[in-house]
């Protein structure tokens, strides 16, 4: 393939996805709860059913990929989103909701895989700068978003939906526009070449630790998104301050981006950003198991907030460079897919250790977890990066 396709268009791309997606996530609970009247068990099924969808979405999206046009690709997984968001303008009750909820969710998780893959084609830039930048621009998008969406929400999504539906029209004008991917003579051998290409096992060891480690952190991480609404405002602290914690997150992770784009042409050792990032988010559940006030828990959140925007970025550039060209979009495919299974089961995770032990025990677990997943990703890769082979 030869790119033509400007960074600046991808950023765009992900800026725009990334504010449709904040729009629909915060508020199909509360949705599903208040205005359609099911349980948090039932919610808790739809929730899962969504993730699951997008584990799946992200996977396919990134195998045919490497095998065909990704600009048409993209154009077919917006026009199914556009058609199911326009659906549920008109149609958002029950079963309809989860039903289509579902089909976004495999598209979300195919547009995503496919935008990050599209990053990979991007040969005049450090592919850490890229994925930074991809990184900055989904997180903007989450700050807009979140900020407007509870002024927009009054017991129906409709509103929601339209406007994230007008998004990705606009999305997919850019994508026929810019997003214009030229084949080069040998791109049918390219495509023989993704079925058969072997990669180092060394290669492989160490870009599947970290496909399981984001698995396991990402379980960690979601405790923050889900079990800890109730335990912050058990502490007597409200729910707009618990609010207040996402804002601080993802404006915190716009800064953290710009000054990680100037530190990664510094930092030569690439899977450091991996290791310092990994502690910190470790270090965000020491702080919780005595977190009883708000600034605390707000200290605890900047903690996880810097190592998040340190490590998750960091991986898939470095998937990216232990990955052949042939096959790029199937191991990013694999790297947000395994992300995505991280989110799905978090919760249940969470609610489990809550209902059988307390919430100090699930701070506890889940500092270990990461502080061991650390060490693990620390040792395959002191013992395998001399002899894994680079693709940049």
């Amino acid at each position: 393939m030869k790119q033509t396709l400007k960074l600046k268009w991808l950023i765009v791309g992900a800026f725009l996805s990334s504010i449709g997606t904040s729009f629909i996530w915060p508020l199909t609970t509360i949705y599903l709860h208040n205005e359609l009247h099911r349980s948090l068990t039932v919610i808790g099924v739809v929730l899962l059913l969504y993730s699951g969808t997008n584990v799946v979405g992200s996977y396919l999206g990134g195998i045919l990929f490497d095998r065909f046009n990704p600009q048409w690709l993209i154009l077919a997984g917006l026009l199914v989103d556009i058609a199911a968001m326009v659906a549920l303008v008109f149609h958002s009750g029950w079963p309809q909701y989860p039903t289509l909820l579902a089909v976004i969710g495999f598209f979300n998780g195919w547009l995503t895989t496919l935008v990050n893959s599209m990053g990979t084609l991007i040969r005049n830039k450090d592919g850490r700068y890229i994925f930074n930048m991809l990184y900055f621009a989904v997180n903007l998008g989450i700050v807009l978003g979140t900020s407007v969406v509870g002024f927009m929400y009054h017991g129906s999504v409709a509103p929601m939906f339209m406007v994230t539906a007008s998004l990705y029209v606009v999305f997919l004008v850019i994508v026929v526009r810019f997003y214009r991917i030229k084949r080069e003579k040998g791109h049918q051998k390219q495509q023989q070449a993704a079925q058969r290409v072997r990669i180092k096992p060394a290669n492989l060891k160490i870009m599947w630790t970290f496909f399981i480690s984001l698995t396991i952190i990402w379980v960690m991480y979601e405790q923050w998104v889900s079990n800890m609404s109730v335990y912050i405002t058990d502490q007597g602290i409200s729910m707009p301050l618990y609010s207040m914690l996402w804002t601080i997150n993802a404006s915190l992770i716009v800064v953290m981006q710009l000054f990680m784009s100037w530190a990664n042409q510094r930092i030569k050792n690439v899977y450091l950003p991996v290791y310092v990032g990994a502690l910190f988010c470790g270090a965000s559940f020491i702080i919780l198991i005595w977190a009883h006030q708000y600034w605390m828990f707000l200290v605890a959140m900047i903690i996880l907030t810097v190592g998040e925007a340190t490590a998750f970025p960091a991986i898939p550039a470095i998937v990216n460079d232990l990955s052949p060209m042939a096959v790029k979009g199937k191991y990013q495919g694999l790297t947000n897919a395994f992300s995505s299974a991280g989110k799905a089961l978090g919760p249940l995770f969470g609610g489990l250790i809550i209902e059988n032990a307390s919430y100090r025990m699930l701070f506890v677990v889940c500092a270990i977890a990461i502080f061991m997943v650390t060490a693990i990703i620390y040792a395959i890769v002191q013992v395998y990066r001399q002899r894994v082979e680079y693709y940049r």
